[in-house]
């Protein structure tokens, strides 16, 4: 999967899931795109924020951008958005540590905000970058998908479920693998005293529920 920041919950199913994830950072950044930006809670609505970029091109891959080295104002409206949140107190320093990261590397910056966050939810899955890994460039879309499952030795290859417009099964069936898709169950919880908003960002997930909570909701999906 590409590198998204602060994603939805159905991306962190996907890595609970998986004995591996790659985050596949060596393609190229789609501006305008979910890579640096999702949804939070802000005065009871939905609200986007941005993780603030230098550089950022449709023609550059992911890892050849860079973030701002500061994210003081993201920081703030987080606070002043989830201060009064049940968990606030422990997700917080779990946002000031991935918000004043120093590597700057779009891909490495927000890898390590996976990983904090797998670590923060005790998700012990293996996490790699595609660009580590000694593989045919040229290959495109699907083709390079299997060719990389056969570089880990993948029996099984799982991807979000708006990847049925660009996977086909069968064809992956043809090199042994097994394809399937993720269809997450969102389970409404309280966010303050407003009426639910769904598929926000996972710190959202974060502020509203427990550690075992969360994990149950990570587990509530089925395959198809």
């Amino acid at each position: 999967m590409q590198p998204y920041f602060l994603p939805y919950i159905g991306y962190f199913q996907l890595i609970k899931a998986a004995d591996t994830f790659i985050i596949y950072d060596d393609v190229q950044f789609i501006k305008g795109g979910w890579i640096n930006r999702n949804y939070m809670l802000l005065n009871d609505s939905k609200f986007m924020f941005n993780l603030i970029l230098k550089g950022a091109s449709a023609n550059k891959l992911i890892n050849e951008i860079s973030v701002q080295p500061n994210q003081n104002k993201l920081l703030k409206t987080i606070y002043h958005s989830y201060n009064k949140a049940p968990y606030f107190k422990s997700v917080f320093p779990v946002l000031e540590n991935i918000l004043n990261y120093e590597n700057i590397n779009l891909a490495k910056f927000i890898g390590n905000s996976i990983i904090k966050i797998c670590n923060y939810f005790k998700i012990d899955t293996k996490i790699i970058y595609s660009s580590a890994l000694e593989k045919n460039n040229e290959l495109k879309a699907q083709e390079k998908i299997i060719h990389i499952c056969k570089l880990i030795n993948a029996d099984t290859y799982i991807n979000a479920i708006g990847g049925q417009e660009l996977y086909d099964k069968q064809t992956f069936k043809e090199f042994c693998i097994d394809l399937k898709f993720i269809k997450s169950n969102l389970t409404p919880y309280t966010q303050f005293k407003n009426e639910f908003i769904p598929w926000l960002s996972i710190l959202d997930v974060m502020m509203f529920n427990s550690i075992d909570g969360i994990n149950k909701m990570l587990d509530n999906y089925e395959f198809i």
